[in-house]
């Protein structure tokens, strides 16, 4: 049955329409999990505030679990979903220069659009610099074409990668996950130690 839009079960001229409200809902559910706040946004890489990963692991898991199940149902045909293609070098360069920003700013680019729709100052600067580097990025995009093209593996995904079946990854993924809560949590409990 889906993709709904590349199967043709709804007109394309929607596409736009549809984009707007999920990217509504989906500012909506940022705001409403605190990702507005750059203290909270930061805190993941201080120990002290794991909501960032627990929101959106669970986000990962739960859309994972749900498409091999559609899949497995009939529901949807994921051989039809696009894959973006993977370049290795401007993955991890790209990486770095967001992992740093996300530390430095406490925001990544959605969760300062976020903070903007709030009236946050400093997501508002952070948002500004986001805009000022895509202009220089622009620029400079004839000097780094070989870097953004650089690794090109094509549209890969990690369990093709590792040679697995899309069921074992989803199982072995979800069990990740729940480690990944379980040691964020002891973490945090240390930081809270720590801190009294």
């Amino acid at each position: 049955m889906g993709p709904l839009i590349a199967n043709g079960y709804i007109d394309p001229a929607w596409n736009n329409v549809i984009a707007l409200l999920v990217g509504i809902a989906f500012g909506y559910i940022l705001e409403a999990s605190g990702f507005s706040s750059s203290r909270k946004l930061a805190g993941v890489f201080y120990g002290y505030d794991f909501v960032v990963l627990r929101v959106f692991m669970t986000a990962v898991m739960v859309a994972m679990v749900g498409l091999v199940y559609f899949n497995y149902m009939g529901w949807i045909d994921l051989s039809q979903i696009f894959i973006l293609p993977t370049y290795m070098t401007s993955v991890i360069v790209g990486g770095v220069i967001m992992g740093l920003g996300f530390v430095m700013g406490g925001f990544c680019p959605g969760t300062s659009f976020t903070g903007v729709a709030v009236g946050k100052l400093d997501a508002l600067f952070f948002s500004i610099g986001l805009y000022l580097g895509i202009f220089i990025f622009s620029l400079a995009f004839p000097w780094l074409e070989k870097i953004y093209y650089g690794g090109d593996l094509g549209p890969i995904t990690l369990m093709e990668s590792l040679g697995i079946s899309r069921g074992l990854f989803t199982f072995l993924f979800v069990l990740a996950t729940l480690g990944a809560f379980w040691v964020a949590s002891m973490v945090k409990k240390r930081v809270k130690d720590i801190e009294i």
